[in-house]
C-alpha cells in the first residue's frame, strides 16, 4: 500500500543532524582557543627564558657585564642597549612581542643585573582573565610568572 514512498531523509531529519553537527564544531572551536592561548604563552616563556640563556654568553663575552639599558616598557625595539644589542636577543625579543599580541615587553639592564618582562595577560583571557600577568627573567636566575603590580618601575634589578 506504501511502496511508493520516495526514499530520503525528512526535513526533521536533516535540521537534527544540522544541529548535532553545529554542536560538535562549537565545542572543538572552543578547545581550539584554549589550546592556541597556551601555544602563545609557551612561546612567550621559551623566547623570554632563550634571552636569559644568551644574556649569560653576552655577559661573559662583554667583560662580565650585561651592559646599560634604561627601562623600556613597551615594544620589543625599544630594548636595544647594552646586552638587548645583541642579535639573538633582539630576535627573541621581537618573537616574544609577535607572540604576545599586545607589544608590552619591559627591559632594564645597569651593567651587573637585568630583567625581561613579556606580558601574556591577554593571552590568559579565553582561559581565565588574570589582567595583569607577565612572564619575567632576571640576571639571578629567576624565571616565573608575576603579576602587574611589580611593572613597570625602572628600580627593579630582579623579577619581583
Amino acid at each position: 500500500m506504501y511502496n511508493n514512498r520516495s526514499r530520503g531523509f525528512t526535513l526533521i531529519e536533516l535540521l537534527v543532524v544540522i544541529a548535532i553537527i553545529g554542536i560538535l564544531s562549537a565545542v572543538v572551536l572552543a578547545s581550539l582557543s584554549t589550546a592556541r592561548s597556551k601555544g602563545s604563552i609557551a612561546a612567550i616563556q621559551s623566547n623570554i627564558n632563550a634571552v636569559q640563556t644568551q644574556a649569560e654568553i653576552y655577559y661573559g663575552s662583554n667583560s662580565n657585564s650585561y651592559g646599560t639599558q634604561a627601562w623600556s616598557s613597551g615594544a620589543a625595539s625599544a630594548c636595544t642597549g647594552g646586552m638587548f644589542s645583541d642579535s639573538t636577543i633582539t630576535k627573541a625579543l621581537a618573537q616574544a612581542d609577535s607572540s604576545n599580541g599586545s607589544g608590552n615587553i619591559d627591559c632594564v639592564a645597569n651593567g651587573t643585573s637585568y630583567v625581561v618582562a613579556a606580558d601574556i595577560s591577554q593571552l590568559q583571557a579565553p582561559v581565565s582573565p588574570q589582567v595583569g600577568n607577565w612572564w619575567c627573567v632576571d640576571s639571578s636566575g629567576t624565571a616565573r610568572q608575576e603579576t602587574a603590580t611589580a611593572f613597570p618601575t625602572a628600580a627593579i634589578s630582579v623579577c619581583p
